[in-house]
């Protein structure tokens, strides 16, 4: 079935196609052609299935024009709330039908100029929306469909009350739609109470989901997985990705350790100011950077197009959040890869995610650290062949000649590469040969310290190779590094007692760990 057959108009038709969409999804196929039709409309699907266009789609092509609004969709958060509507413009443009988003945290000196001027759909927070209904600033008089999206996670937000005071102040004569994760007692209460002969559209998110990503699994013990991750980016043909974590801090500190590394990432939690949420996602989406680091309950709401690989670093806590994690990738019909990092004792919950799942995710060996590297430097020599083809080196010309007056081209390109090797822990040998060493520093990030500047100082100050400096743990305070064994006397007797960034350098041997 293609969108023309729903009996969407042409104009939507060609807005949807310009967007990338090839077909309709189950969702879409399974409400919109009744909710054109005006009925109401309970649509089970999850974030990733394309509910949004299902919606959306019957609310442009019958919304009323000169009657503003003609529609309102109540969205959990702020961030969702933009995204939905970032979604209806792109969707409507070709019927001169505008939306604007109003949410809390935004100045709402904007948002009343908005509204004044007059829009045909409002999409916003149940707060804001009563808020500006108090005002006198929003009539809700005329509406003619009413959306709750998300109504889940809207009624355990706590927006019940809100939600039944927004559409206590529309028309009982309108269309409602509302569209859930999960169909509880709760929300089916709300349907009895502000539905009419709704149709229901259940879909089985696996049945829409995994058939469409490749699934598998990595076994990594739970110290090795910052390494794996690495690997991991080197050799997969990432663009964009988004990586979970179970908890705030190791969200950070995952996303730390990746920009240390020379990766460009950053990470969302709870904790974060909307500013700062917002500027990530900026970010992720016009790709200043390609790995978001997040925590579940961050990433509700988020739909973001083109996510290329979802990484589960930690295991979901449960099957639900593993479909609700990786319907982030393969979205609108396009293939997707989902990477999951097991320890030896998460095996039970392994096989009961691909049990509910009803799906099998396939074990395969973590890429070599050789693999990584000859992955990384292939990277390197791309993205210089293309600057080459760009012309966009014209600048450094002088300066590249005046070095090729006193070294070999060879050398300077090899140290070119080198540099951008910088920070990056993935270039060691494989530590199960047992030829690196663990040396101690006494500085670390508070001192300015960075690992471009422990790589830099090694092989300036002790002439160790590049490829013989193996995993940089920067803490606050300290730092260990990782070092051919062959080189550890050298290291100790050239650096120990430097002076690094104003501060005097100790480097000793590390302690070894001990053995459970």
């Amino acid at each position: 079935m293609n969108f023309e057959e729903l009996g969407i108009s042409a104009q939507i038709v060609k807005a949807v196609y310009q967007m990338g969409y090839e077909e309709p999804t189950p969702i879409q196929k399974g409400a919109i052609p009744p909710a054109l039709e005006g009925k109401d409309i309970i649509g089970q699907a999850q974030t990733g299935t394309g509910k949004t266009a299902a919606f959306a789609i019957p609310i442009l092509q019958r919304c009323r024009k000169g009657v503003r609004p003609s529609a309102i969709v109540l969205e959990p958060t702020r961030e969702l709330a933009i995204q939905v509507s970032e979604e209806f413009n792109k969707i409507g443009k070709f019927r001169g039908l505008s939306a604007i988003p109003i949410y809390g945290g935004q100045s709402i000196e904007h948002q009343l100029r908005a509204l004044k001027k007059g829009v045909d759909i409002v999409i916003g927070t149940p707060g804001r929306v009563i808020d500006h209904i108090q005002r006198r600033t929003l009539d809700l008089g005329e509406v003619n469909i009413a959306v709750l999206d998300e109504a889940d996670e809207m009624l355990d937000m706590g927006f019940i009350d809100d939600i039944k005071k927004v559409l206590g102040m529309t028309p009982e004569e309108r269309q409602t739609m509302l569209f859930s994760a999960t169909i509880g007692s709760n929300v089916l209460a709300l349907s009895k109470k502000y539905m009419h002969d709704p149709v229901k559209v259940m879909i089985n998110v696996a049945d829409i989901v995994v058939p469409k990503i490749r699934q598998i699994f990595y076994e990594v013990r739970e110290d090795e997985k910052i390494d794996a991750l690495s690997r991991i980016i080197d050799v997969e043909d990432l663009y964009r990705c988004l990586v979970f974590c179970h908890t705030k801090r190791e969200a950070d500190r995952v996303a730390v350790k990746l920009k240390d590394m020379g990766y460009n990432a950053d990470a969302i939690h709870g904790d974060y100011s909307q500013s700062q949420r917002n500027t990530a996602m900026r970010h992720f989406r016009d790709g200043t950077i390609d790995i978001l680091v997040a925590t579940d309950v961050a990433a509700r709401g988020l739909d973001i197009q083109n996510v290329t690989h979802v990484i589960n670093y930690s295991i979901p806590q449960d099957p639900e959040s593993y479909i609700h994690r990786i319907g982030r990738t393969g979205r609108a019909g396009k293939a997707g890869i989902a990477i999951m990092f097991v320890t030896p004792r998460e095996y039970r919950e392994l096989r009961l995610i691909e049990k509910i799942a009803k799906t099998k995710i396939s074990r395969e060996k973590l890429p070599s650290s050789k693999e990584a590297m000859e992955a990384r430097q292939q990277s390197i020599l791309d993205n210089i062949t293309s600057v080459i083809g760009k012309g966009a080196h014209g600048n450094f010309i002088p300066a590249a000649e005046k070095l090729l007056e006193e070294y070999d081209p060879k050398e300077c390109l090899a140290a070119v590469m080198s540099m951008a090797f910088s920070g990056i822990a993935e270039h060691e040998k494989e530590t199960g040969q047992g030829s690196m060493s663990r040396l101690f520093m006494t500085a670390g990030k508070r001192d300015g310290i960075t690992a471009k500047d422990i790589v830099k100082t090694f092989t300036a100050e002790a002439g160790v190779p590049f490829n013989e400096i193996g995993r940089i743990t920067l803490m606050d305070a300290f730092t260990f590094v990782e070092v051919s064994k062959d080189y550890v006397e050298r290291v100790i007797q050239s650096i120990d007692k430097i002076i690094l960034k104003g501060k005097e350098i100790r480097i000793e041997k590390a302690r070894e760990k001990k053995k459970d």
